[in-house]
């Protein structure tokens, strides 16, 4: 058995063709075992999302038979499957449904902000007080660099990037806060869809009010049910045109507005607005747009065919080639770091529970408030999914907001690292 070494070389798989299939033969076990009355109990402990994650990464490391870094997957999963997902998921939805959800949902993204604002300085202050000979950076070194890990959790990569110029980050401690931000990150998304599987277990002790929730879902299913019809041919073509229509045009949107965006960026950035200049940030938008647009006309009635069908299986999809990109073996070569990294987590984490616990949220704003900002739009419909395919569409709005406070939040949280520092 091949295993992948841990300075990055090249797994035993670089084909995508190869890898591809592969990944299609996991999912489709892991949905078959999951449905299947001898395995089903498994996934009890170990839900079919979550398996769907972690076992790519495991094929990374440490078998190493493929690798994130070496494939393109992600890439056309992330700007290409992801922004049809968004158009095929959206034109279904209830749009004043979702508006219903009230503002618990607002508060616990804004409580999953501030945890992350204030954890940074707080890890900081722990690490440096106790704990001084893990950490091999200098502390105005440290501060900077952490100061990207806020521009992503909070925003995005395009926050994370703007981050690292108005800090002066430089490139050898940029890319080792960009391993803890991705390793970091990524283990805390296991815990949120393991947890999408006991909702209801946490959901009774937070005491929430999970009414708004169920009437979103009954309200989707009930339409589903309504326009139900057996799909052809014909109309398979045409949701998968309207799918990859709107991904055409979310893309010639983003290849006009970007460039103009980037010859002023300065202005965007003395207004802390670098998303704007962002072209994943406007694909998002716009296929998110788009399918909401669809929603109030004919094209709504696609659900019939499979609109969310489809959906789910390109963020299933995108989850395996999330997962492929983890390796574990970074949080050994970098352990000092990810202290300050999970301990920064940890107050993200305690934070949003005692603001659910006060206001009795649901977890599913829990989950997705924190995703929108740690993981943004490529997994928070992912995580808003584990709950139920229909919900993945509020994911994608507070994603999108979490991209226009990214910068914001940062320097906050940026500025009050440097003064504990």
């Amino acid at each position: 058995m091949m295993f992948l070494a841990s300075d990055g070389s090249a797994p035993l798989i670089t084909n995508d063709a190869i890898v591809l299939g592969i990944l299609l033969s996991i999912l489709a076990i892991i949905l078959w075992s999951s449905n299947h009355p001898r395995y089903a109990k498994i996934y009890r402990f170990f839900p079919a999302l979550l398996a769907a994650y972690f076992i790519p990464a495991l094929l990374n490391y440490p078998f190493g038979l493929i690798s994130g870094e070496h494939s393109q997957l992600y890439f056309v999963a992330s700007r290409y499957l992801l922004p049809a997902c968004l158009v095929l998921l959206c034109l279904s939805i209830d749009f004043k449904a979702i508006l219903g959800l009230g503002s618990k949902a607002l508060i616990m993204f804004f409580a999953a902000t501030i945890g992350i604002v204030i954890g940074g300085p707080i890890a900081l202050i722990i690490t440096t007080s106790f704990f001084p000979e893990v950490i091999q950076a200098t502390p105005d070194e440290l501060w900077r660099g952490l100061s990207t890990v806020a521009g992503s959790w909070i925003g995005g990569g395009a926050n994370q990037v703007a981050m690292k110029e108005i800090y002066g980050v430089g490139e050898d401690l940029f890319a080792t806060m960009l391993v803890v931000d991705i390793i970091v990150g990524n283990i805390w998304l296991g815990f949120l869809l393991y947890g999408a599987s006991i909702t209801e277990k946490v959901d009774k002790w937070l005491k929430a009010d999970t009414s708004a929730i169920q009437d979103l879902k009954q309200r989707v299913s009930d339409y589903q049910e309504k326009v139900k019809q057996m799909p052809t041919t014909q109309t398979t073509l045409i949701l998968l045109a309207v799918g990859f229509g709107g991904t055409a045009i979310a893309h010639l949107f983003s290849e006009f507005i970007t460039p103009f965006m980037e010859s002023h960026k300065e202005t965007l950035s003395s207004l802390s607005l670098d998303s704007l200049a962002s072209g994943f940030f406007w694909i998002v938008v716009v296929s998110t747009t788009i399918g909401l647009a669809l929603s109030f006309t004919k094209a709504r009635k696609l659900e019939g065919v499979g609109a969310s069908r489809w959906g789910s299986i390109f963020i299933w999809i995108l989850v395996a080639t999330i997962g492929m990109k983890m390796n574990i073996s970074n949080i050994f070569e970098n352990w000092g770091l990810f202290f300050i990294g999970i301990i920064w987590m940890s107050v993200h984490v305690i934070t949003l529970i005692i603001v659910a616990k006060i206001i009795k949220a649901p977890f599913f704003f829990v989950a997705v408030g924190s995703q929108a900002n740690v993981g943004g739009a490529a997994s928070a419909p992912v995580v808003a999914m584990a709950f139920s395919p229909t919900l993945a569409p509020v994911g994608v709005l507070m994603a999108v907001l979490g991209y226009a406070l990214g910068t914001y939040g940062a320097i906050a949280c940026a500025q009050l690292m440097s003064s504990v520092s």
